[in-house]
């Protein structure tokens, strides 16, 4: 069975975050030879931080520089895939860096596979995720007009080796994601576990069932 090292690097920017991910790739391209390890998996908060993947456009950031100041936010163009999304206190980001040749998992089954650990820790919580055809991530209410968003999924793949990962709303402050288009989309509504359950939750046991459904669906040992 692979094994995956569960880091959990506490509050770090975007920006150190990524340099972090970058690290970790190399190390694991040059412990390749290491046949039963498969990469770590990253957790991690930022600050206030609005990112754009490759293909995004800045116009779905929808206020000035100057209101990015007052509210204590920054703006960063990122590597990953998606649009636009917002990452902050509360919310639970993690980064897997795995070897998708090592686990023999295409790149379709593996942000298939990060949809469904996130649909199994919702429903422990009595919350009821689902997909949406060609919209990566994870939603409530897919058969209504307004689908609300409760994680986000964006990646990078190098090397066969996995970038960034997903961004799942807990008890995170709903309130800035009203200064972009979420993904690029105007007619989304966005929601988290705690505005679901109207009370917040232990993040550090969310953390723990993410670990306990990750495990089980890509089939490898955390350690």
């Amino acid at each position: 069975m692979m094994k995956i090292k569960i880091i959990d690097i506490g509050t770090k920017s975007f920006e150190d975050a990524y340099q972090y991910q970058l690290e970790k790739v190399d190390e694991l391209v040059d412990k390749r030879n290491e046949q039963e390890f498969a990469g770590c998996f990253i957790y991690v908060e930022h600050p206030h931080v609005y990112t754009l993947g490759r293909h995004g456009k800045t116009d779905n950031l929808l206020i000035s520089e100057q209101l990015l100041s007052k509210i204590n936010a920054s703006f960063v163009k990122t590597d990953r895939g998606g649009d636009i999304t917002y990452h902050g206190p509360g919310q639970i980001v993690g980064y897997p860096i795995l070897d998708l040749m090592k686990l023999q998992i295409s790149p379709k089954n593996y942000v298939f596979n990060l949809e469904e650990v996130i649909i199994r820790v919702l429903a422990k919580y009595g919350i009821k995720g689902d997909r949406i055809n060609g919209s990566i991530g994870v939603w409530l209410d897919v058969d209504k007009p307004k689908p609300r968003k409760i994680c986000s999924i964006g990646i990078r793949i190098t090397r066969n080796i996995t970038m960034h990962g997903f961004a799942l709303n807990v008890n995170n402050d709903l309130k800035y994601f009203s200064y972009i288009n979420p993904c690029g989309f105007t007619n989304i509504a966005v929601t988290s576990i705690a505005n679901e359950l109207a009370h917040s939750v232990d993040l550090e046991e969310v953390k723990k069932e993410i670990l306990i459904n990750f495990q089980e669906i890509f089939a490898i040992q955390l350690i």
